[in-house]
């Protein structure tokens, strides 16, 4: 034995890995050949040791071979490896943790429950596949209705993504809205505010200021009453008609917005979900709705009070 190369035999007695091993090692590109003896026979020099030991440690993460092979021929960097891995390693935890909900909401209900949720659960167990089906719902539904910037908001609140921290309340949340957009005739929108869609930028630009009013008041527990919220929502619809904010106006308004303001129970129903699904984290659109319809009403008879 030199002291610069070793053969594939003195490898394996100083390394503890089988002969076979190494050949393998040796022929998958992974141990660089530095020389050969007289008699044709392939010796190792020093960074052979480094390579076996990096294989080693790779191999006891269950790294394959192949992705082993990118990373000691340069190919991949070992900070590449390790990012790679980590996001498949989050990718199939969170797969276990759905899962988990998933069988706890199976198993914690009577008989009859359970083949009823069974089958709502089925519909989302491929969970990029079960996002996609909300989001592409929503987008047929509403791309006529909405200008572009405003769609893309809109969608996302509607289908939101599988929650990520699952429980059994919010896997059932999040199967039940699939379950809602198949309903045939599913009623997913008021179509009362055409004119509004015709100005959608600078509608949307001033609905969202009331809407963020809205969600203050209710994350603090207001009553709906006349103030912020009601009065940008009133501007907002006013400027869209090209009108302005009189008695005459909001009382008209009223009357549009109390005809739609419960939607359809469906709709209302899955805004509901969407909250459990999301952990309250989207404001619910229905309650919002019936929260400054009241407040609008509140401002007229305030208006109307001598």
């Amino acid at each position: 034995m030199t002291h610069d190369t070793w053969t594939i035999g003195e490898l394996a007695a100083a390394t503890g890995l089988p002969v076979k091993t190494l050949r393998y090692y040796s022929d998958s590109g992974l141990l660089p050949v530095a020389a050969r003896s007289a008699g044709g026979h392939r010796r190792y020099g020093p960074d052979a040791w480094e390579r076996i030991r990096l294989i080693r440690r790779l191999r006891a993460l269950d790294t394959p071979i192949a992705t082993i092979t990118q990373v000691v021929t340069g190919e991949r960097t070992l900070g590449e490896l390790v990012a790679t891995e980590l996001e498949a390693v989050q990718e199939r935890l969170s797969a276990l943790r759905w899962r988990e909900a998933t069988l706890r909401a199976l198993d914690d209900c009577p008989g009859e429950e359970r083949l009823r949720r069974l089958e709502t659960l089925s519909r989302v167990q491929r969970l990029p596949e079960a996002h996609r089906t909300l989001s592409d719902h929503w987008y047929r539904e509403l791309s006529g209705a909405m200008p572009g910037p405003r769609l893309d908001i809109m969608v996302a609140m509607l289908a939101p993504a599988p929650p990520q921290d699952p429980v059994p309340a919010s896997v059932l949340a999040y199967a039940e809205l699939h379950l809602l957009i198949s309903t045939p005739s599913f009623t997913r929108w008021t179509q009362d505010h055409d004119e509004e869609m015709k100005e959608g930028p600078a509608f949307y630009a001033e609905i969202d200021e009331a809407a963020t009013l809205t969600a203050a008041a209710l994350a603090r527990g207001l009553p709906p009453g006349a103030g912020e919220a009601v009065d940008a929502f009133v501007s907002a619809h006013a400027r869209a008609r090209r009108e302005s904010d009189t008695p005459a106006f909001r009382a008209h308004l009223h009357e549009i917005v109390s005809r739609s303001s419960g939607f359809d129970p469906r709709l209302e129903r899955y805004w509901g979900l969407v909250g459990t699904a999301t952990g309250g984290r989207v404001l619910n659109m229905t309650v919002a709705h019936r929260w400054l319809t009241d407040g609008l009403s509140m401002s007229l008879a305030v208006t109307n009070t001598p």
